[in-house]
């Protein structure tokens, strides 16, 4: 059985449930507990704050977790990151009220900030020479500076918002983050076949992002100019239709470049043209 740490609430702990939910691990969702065993897959899943994880996987208590990564370089716990996961995203930055004109970086030396991310922001002060003080405080950091706790903040920034609302700009990013599974470096080897099998379900549900399967009826004197237009990375499949001057067309398409690609296939000639999502991809 190999356990996995998850944050119990907020946007990560949902990201993560919606995961393992589209990689068919079945969990209980009736009655949130502390450690819940899926019905299907040999995991079980234990629900903790997210500061909580990184020294919770690397002291073996759970096996692998769900983690930001600002909480992982945070807390510098001995685990390893075992897969990037390309949800949760957000950034960590330095925010100053509007009101200040901003020279650049030199202008927090001697200046107090507020945060949560003591570590961090130590580090890159350090790395660039700038003596500030360093204040540590949990909850609202944003309303630190209205209060005259602090000159500045370092924080989590997704959208911005909360920074605005409190007459805040960010004026520097000192780290970028996302949603890491972390592991313990002494995983056992059946614990090790049960997480090869649980990233190769991952990675199947992300090969699938983004990508839609397409079906379309082509006459055969057009068969050339509808493939010439599809990407050609893998060759689509062709395949004879009842009536024998027509061929039905097979293929996956990113995306990005749907509309742009689709529109070429209709004036190449295809007709009856058929989209499904795709759940998932198995290479």
């Amino acid at each position: 059985m190999l356990r996995i740490a998850v944050q119990s609430k907020g946007r990560l702990y949902e990201e993560t449930m919606e995961m393992l939910a589209e990689s068919d691990i079945k969990l209980s969702s009736s009655k949130r507990t502390l450690l819940v065993q899926s019905k299907n897959f040999p995991v079980e899943v234990l629900y903790l704050r997210d500061d909580d994880i990184p020294q919770t996987v690397a002291s073996g208590v759970a096996d692998v977790g769900v983690v930001g990564e600002n909480e992982f370089m945070e807390k510098e716990e001995d685990a390893e990151i075992i897969k990037r996961l390309d949800f949760s995203k957000c950034r960590l930055s330095l925010a100053i009220p509007k009101a200040i004109d901003y020279p650049g970086l030199q202008w927090f030396q001697g200046k107090k900030i507020a945060t949560s991310y003591p570590v961090i922001l130590r580090r890159f002060m350090e790395k660039n020479g700038i003596q500030a003080d360093i204040h540590v405080i949990t909850g609202s950091v944003e309303i630190a500076p209205g209060i005259g706790l602090a000159d500045a903040i370092f924080d989590i920034v997704s959208s911005g918002s909360t920074l605005v609302s409190n007459n805040l700009r960010e004026v520097e990013i000192v780290m970028q983050s996302e949603a890491l599974l972390i592991g313990n470096k002494n995983l056992s080897e059946e614990k090790k076949e049960i997480l090869e099998e649980l990233l190769f379900r991952l990675q199947a549900v992300k090969n699938a992002e983004d990508k839609k399967y397409v079906r379309m009826n082509v006459p055969n004197n057009k068969l050339k100019e509808v493939l010439d237009v599809l990407p050609g990375m893998k060759s689509p499949t062709v395949m004879p239709l009842a009536d024998g001057d027509w061929s039905s067309v097979h293929t996956v398409l990113d995306e990005d470049r749907f509309w742009e690609i689709i529109n070429g296939l209709k004036a190449a000639g295809a007709e009856g043209i058929l989209v499904s999502s795709i759940e998932k991809m198995i290479p």
